[in-house]
């Protein structure tokens, strides 16, 4: 019965967060008006209706989706490779997804291309940093690593000089502000991506108990016969799937990756089968709160990866300092 309650507490969560961003903007509704508007859209006054259906609900469900999948992958590789301080951009996905967008925009025109590309040479790069981390037929966790902090070099060099072929006063700008973040070009069309992006989640969710047995090592690993090649290969392609999409929509977000994952040990503990689910609801809530936040703090809609840094790090010194670094007593 347990847990239950904490299932639907989990699920609950993201989509009052989700309600609370129709409600709130520069066109302020009321709930009674949210509902009427989402269960009788015929019926709904025309200005509801655009508001909420075209405007509000794709981005609001676009950022929930983003936050979980970054939110979870980083707690999937902070598991996987022992390591607090790696998050969900970690083997070169999001300096990959950006040299996409950079070749999308300067050669292509942006648009379409834009999200097709940054995928394809995300998932590029966590291949690159794969193999570069073979050694011997093997791929540690410290190689992988290596060969990750490897490729993100490698493509933010290709960046540098995407940046500087770039046009200053029209595909300069798009890619700057490409790689701030944003969620406000957000359609239903873009809801394709949640495709490989809920496979991801989805692999990882599955083997979050098996995350447990990894971070003990992979010898460690090994002698309680789990096949580390196998369920390692699977994290990590999970991780990537639900990366690579979440950057194609969003631009690079790289903080709710690191520290999300942290906020949920403080609450559950370092247990990856209650940590996982955890990290999923707690992301995609903290990014819808950016997302309405990014919309009202002024008159200007501001870029959702510098305020996820500017309102998060303070938010987690205090909860550090609150918690001790451990759990709530």
């Amino acid at each position: 019965m347990r847990k239950i309650k904490n299932a639907v507490i989990l699920i609950l969560l993201p989509m009052l967060c989700i309600l609370a961003s129709l409600m709130v903007g520069r066109y302020s509704m009321s709930l009674r008006e949210i509902f009427d508007t989402l269960l009788l859209p015929a019926a709904a006054d025309i200005e509801h209706y655009r508001v909420v259906w075209y405007l509000r609900l794709p981005r609001s469900v676009a950022a929930a989706m983003c936050g979980a999948a970054l939110a979870v992958s980083g707690a999937a590789f902070q598991g996987v490779f022992r390591n607090p301080l790696v998050n969900s951009g970690l083997l070169g996905v999001s300096n990959g997804a950006g040299f996409g967008a950079c070749v999308a925009i300067i050669f292509l025109g942006g648009g379409t291309f834009t999200y097709i590309l940054s995928f394809a040479f995300a998932v590029l790069a966590v291949a690159m940093s794969w193999f570069a981390g073979r050694v011997s037929r093997v791929t540690t966790s410290v190689t992988l690593i290596l060969g990750g902090v490897i490729v993100s070099s490698f493509f933010s060099a290709l960046i540098s000089v995407m940046k500087f072929m770039a046009d200053p006063y029209s595909q300069l700008p798009s890619i700057t502000f490409w790689f701030m973040g944003s969620f406000a070009s957000v359609n239903y069309v873009h809801f394709y991506s949640f495709i490989p992006m809920t496979l991801g989640m989805l692999l990882i969710y599955l083997s979050r108990w098996r995350i447990n047995v990894l971070s003990m090592g992979d010898r460690e690993a090994a002698a309680l016969g789990v096949d580390v090649k196998r369920y390692k290969f699977l994290i990590v392609g999970g991780a990537t799937l639900a990366t690579a999409s979440a950057v194609c929509i969003s631009g690079t977000i790289g903080w709710v990756g690191l520290v999300v994952p942290h906020i949920g040990r403080m609450i559950v503990g370092n247990n990856n089968v209650k940590l996982i689910p955890v990290s999923m609801s707690l992301g995609a809530c903290f990014l819808t709160v950016m997302d309405i936040l990014s919309r009202n703090l002024s008159t200007a809609e501001l870029p959702i990866g510098i305020l996820c840094a500017l309102v998060g790090t303070p938010f987690f010194v205090y909860l550090l300092k609150k918690t001790k670094g451990g759990g709530w007593t």
